[in-house]
C-alpha cells in the first residue's frame, strides 16, 4: 500500500550516485570485420571516453583502456575522435594531447601525428582505406585555421591537407574511387545550422565545386552512394530532408517528409543516416520525437527501433545498421537492425538501473505562448510506493536546455526520474530556437534570445499550473550554460518561477561575445545582434545589467576549468546576489568544465539541488540536508 506523504518528501532508491553511473553515453559506434565498436563515457574514471567492442564470440571487452580518453578539442565541443580500420586497428584523439594515435587491441598506441600544443584533431572517418581528419590549429590569428587533412596511418606522420578555406569545415567523405572529397563548410557569422555548403573537391585537379547551399539553407552529411553521386540532408523547404545528386546534375529531393533528418551540427561525429550497397536508406526523422525509418524504391516504412531521443545512426554494413539513442523510458542503447530479416538486437545499454515503475512517462504539451505554440515534454511524479495528500499540488522544476540550437525529446533522464520518484515533476520545454520541429521554429530566436525564450518556458509553466498540474507557487526553473541564461534572465523579468537553478549559466552576453571560444565567438550575431552596433540591446537584455531584479533563491554551479562560459561570470552574479541579500548558494567544482561529468561532481551537484528545493519550497528531503543559503 502506497505511503500518503507531501510532495517531494517521497522515499526513492534513486541516489545521486545511481543516477551518475546510469546510462553512460554512447560516443559513435562501427562496424569493425564481425565485431561491433563503440565509444562509451565512464563517470567512475573522470568522464573518459572509452572504446569498447562486442568480440565475435558476444564478449564485451575495451580496446582504448585508462587513462587513454579519446577526446577531441575542435569547435572546443569536440566530436568524431575515434574510428577504426576494418581490420582493428583504432584511431583516436588523446584529450591531453589532441595527436592522433593509432592502437591494436591488447598493443601499445602509437602517434599519428607530430606533437604540437597549437593542433587539434578531430571529426575523424575512416574512409575507404583513408583516415581523414579535421585538423584546427591555433595561432596569433582571431579564427583558428582549420582544415580537412589525410593522416598516414605507418610511422611516417606525414598529414597531408585536402581541403581548406572556410572558417569552419566538418564531415569530410571520400568516394568510393578515392578520387573526390566531399564535406560541409561555413563561415562566420553563421552557425552551422544557419547557412552551410556541401564542397566538393577533385583531389587530382584540386578543382572545387559547390554542391548545396546558400542563403537559409544549411545542407549537411555528406554520404557517396557512387563514385559520383551524394546523399545529404538539406533545408530549402524549412525541414532537413534528404537528397541526392550527380555531379553536375540537379538535387532530387528523397521521401520528403514534414520532420528534421539533421539537427544542429554541435560536434563532429553525428550522423543522422545511412545507405545501403542496394539503395536503401535508414535515417532519423525527429518532429519532437524521433523516428528511424527505412526509405527504399518501394516506399517508406517505420522501424521497430527502441529509440525515441537522441538518436543517431551510426553505420551499415550490408544490410545491417548500427543506431543509437535513448527509448521511451530514458535508458540508452546501441541496436543493430537487421533490414533482411526485420530484427533488433540490442548490443549495449538498453537497461536502467531501476524497474520502469520509477520511470516517468513523457507527457506531449503544446502551449499557446506570445510567438505561437511551444513544445513541451511533461513528466509527473512517478513513485510506486508514495502518494501524495489530497488536494495538494506537486512542486515542478521546469528544464531548459542549453544550446539554445539544441531539442529535447520524449524520454526522461535520470536525473529527470531522481526529482520524479521523490514526487517533484519536471518540464522539458522546447522554447523557441530549438531544433527538431523545422526552421520557422529554429529562427523564432533571431535577434529574440532573452525574450522568446523566457516567455516560452514561462507560457509552459503556466500553462501546466492553470490544469492543475503544479503548484503555481513552487514552479522553479534549472538550465546550464544558453539554458542558465533563460534561468537567470526568467528569474528577473517574470514572476513566474519562486526559485531558480543556473549550472554554467551566461549573466552578461556582452562578455560572453568577447570571452567565448570561436565556434561561438558571432553565435550572439544572431541570437541578439552583431556588435557594436546591438550593444545596447546585450546590455539590456543581460541579466547582470540589472541586480536589484535578483529577488529569488538561486543555486550557481560552475565548473572552474569552463573556456565557454569563464567562472567570472558566475562569481558575477554571486555578488550580486550577496550585494542585494537574495538568499543563494554559489559551489566551484574544481577541474570541471562545461558540462560536469566526473561521477563525484554529479553526485554532489544532483544532492545540492534536491536540498535547494527543499529548502525554498519547505519540504524534507530525507536522506539530503536542506541547502544552507546565503
Amino acid at each position: 500500500m502506497a505511503n500518503t506523504l507531501p510532495y517531494g518528501s517521497w522515499p526513492s532508491p534513486l541516489t545521486a550516485e545511481s543516477v551518475s553511473q546510469s546510462s553512460p553515453r554512447v560516443d559513435g559506434a562501427r562496424f569493425v570485420g564481425g565485431e561491433v565498436w563503440w565509444g562509451e563515457s565512464v563517470p567512475s574514471e573522470a568522464g573518459r571516453v572509452a572504446v569498447k567492442r562486442r568480440r565475435t564470440d558476444g564478449v564485451v571487452d575495451t580496446v582504448l583502456p585508462a587513462p587513454a580518453n579519446a577526446r577531441s578539442a575542435v569547435h572546443e565541443y569536440g566530436g568524431g575522435a575515434w574510428t577504426a580500420s576494418d581490420d582493428g586497428e583504432l584511431y583516436y584523439v588523446e584529450k591531453t594531447d589532441q595527436r592522433v594515435y593509432a592502437l591494436r587491441p591488447g598493443g601499445t598506441a602509437r602517434p599519428l601525428t607530430p606533437a604540437d600544443d597549437a593542433v587539434r584533431h578531430g571529426g575523424l572517418r575512416w574512409e575507404h582505406g583513408v583516415l581523414l581528419a579535421v585538423r584546427e590549429t591555433h595561432g596569433t590569428a582571431r579564427v583558428p585555421a582549420r582544415a580537412i587533412v589525410r593522416i598516414a596511418t605507418d610511422d611516417s606522420a606525414a598529414v597531408d591537407v585536402l581541403a581548406d578555406g572556410s572558417d569552419f569545415l566538418a564531415q569530410p567523405a571520400l568516394s568510393p574511387d578515392g578520387r573526390r572529397l566531399a564535406w560541409v563548410a561555413w563561415n562566420h557569422p553563421d552557425m552551422p545550422w544557419d547557412a552551410t555548403a556541401i564542397r566538393v573537391a577533385d583531389l587530382d585537379t584540386r578543382e572545387v565545386r559547390e554542391i548545396a547551399g546558400g542563403e537559409h539553407r544549411a545542407p549537411l552529411q555528406p554520404v557517396w552512394i557512387a563514385d559520383d553521386e551524394l546523399l545529404y540532408a538539406d533545408d530549402p523547404d524549412g525541414r532537413w530532408n534528404l537528397y541526392r545528386v550527380l555531379l553536375g546534375g540537379e538535387p532530387q529531393p528523397v521521401a520528403a517528409a514534414d520532420a528534421d533528418t539533421g539537427g544542429g551540427l554541435w560536434v563532429l561525429g553525428t550522423r543522422w543516416f545511412a545507405a545501403t550497397d542496394d539503395g536503401r536508406i535508414v535515417a532519423v526523422r525527429t518532429h519532437g520525437g524521433d523516428e528511424i525509418v527505412e526509405i527504399a524504391p518501394s516506399g517508406v516504412r517505420p522501424l521497430d527501433v527502441p529509440t525515441v531521443a537522441g538518436s543517431a545512426v551510426d553505420d551499415v554494413r550490408g544490410h545491417r545498421v548500427i543506431v543509437s539513442g535513448t527509448d521511451a523510458g530514458g535508458r540508452s542503447g546501441l541496436w543493430i537492425l537487421d533490414l533482411d530479416a526485420g530484427t533488433v538486437e540490442l548490443v549495449t545499454g538498453g537497461s536502467g538501473a531501476w524497474g520502469d515503475e520509477w520511470m516517468p512517462t513523457a507527457r506531449a504539451l503544446e502551449t499557446e505562448g506570445p510567438h505561437g505554440t511551444v513544445h513541451a515534454f511533461a513528466y509527473g511524479p512517478t513513485n510506486p510506493d508514495a502518494t501524495a495528500p489530497e488536494g495538494e499540488r506537486p512542486p515542478y522544476v521546469v528544464l531548459v536546455h542549453g544550446g539554445p540550437t539544441s531539442h529535447v525529446g520524449p524520454a526522461p533522464t535520470a536525473k529527470a526520474a531522481f526529482f520524479t520518484s521523490r514526487g517533484i515533476g519536471v518540464l522539458d520545454v522546447n522554447y523557441g530556437g530549438s531544433t527538431g520541429y523545422g526552421r520557422a521554429y529554429r529562427d523564432r530566436l533571431k535577434g529574440q534570445w532573452g525574450v522568446v525564450d523566457v516567455d516560452d518556458v514561462a507560457a509552459a509553466a503556466s500553462a501546466l499550473a492553470e490544469a492543475g498540474l503544479a503548484d503555481p507557487a513552487r514552479l522553479a526553473i534549472a538550465g546550464g550554460s544558453a539554458g542558465g541564461w533563460t534561468v537567470l534572465a526568467a528569474v528577473t523579468t517574470t514572476e513566474v518561477f519562486s526559485a531558480g537553478i543556473s549550472r554554467y549559466g551566461v549573466g552578461d552576453a556582452r562578455a560572453l561575445a568577447e570571452d567565448t571560444h570561436d565556434f561561438e565567438a558571432r553565435y550572439l550575431d544572431g541570437l541578439i545582434g552583431p556588435l557594436p552596433e546591438a550593444e545596447a540591446v546585450y546590455l539590456e537584455r543581460s541579466p547582470l545589467t540589472h541586480p536589484e531584479r535578483f529577488r529569488v533563491p538561486l543555486l550557481i554551479l560552475q565548473g572552474s576549468e569552463d573556456r565557454v562560459v569563464p567562472p567570472s561570470q558566475a562569481e558575477a552574479i554571486r555578488d550580486a546576489l550577496t550585494a542585494h541579500g537574495v538568499p543563494h548558494a554559489y559551489v566551484l567544482y574544481e577541474g570541471e568544465g562545461h558540462g560536469f561529468r566526473r561521477s563525484d561532481t554529479v553526485i554532489d551537484s544532483l544532492q545540492r539541488e534536491l536540498g535547494f528545493l527543499g529548502a525554498v519550497f519547505g519540504f524534507d528531503t530525507p536522506g539530503i540536508a536542506p541547502l544552507d543559503l546565503g
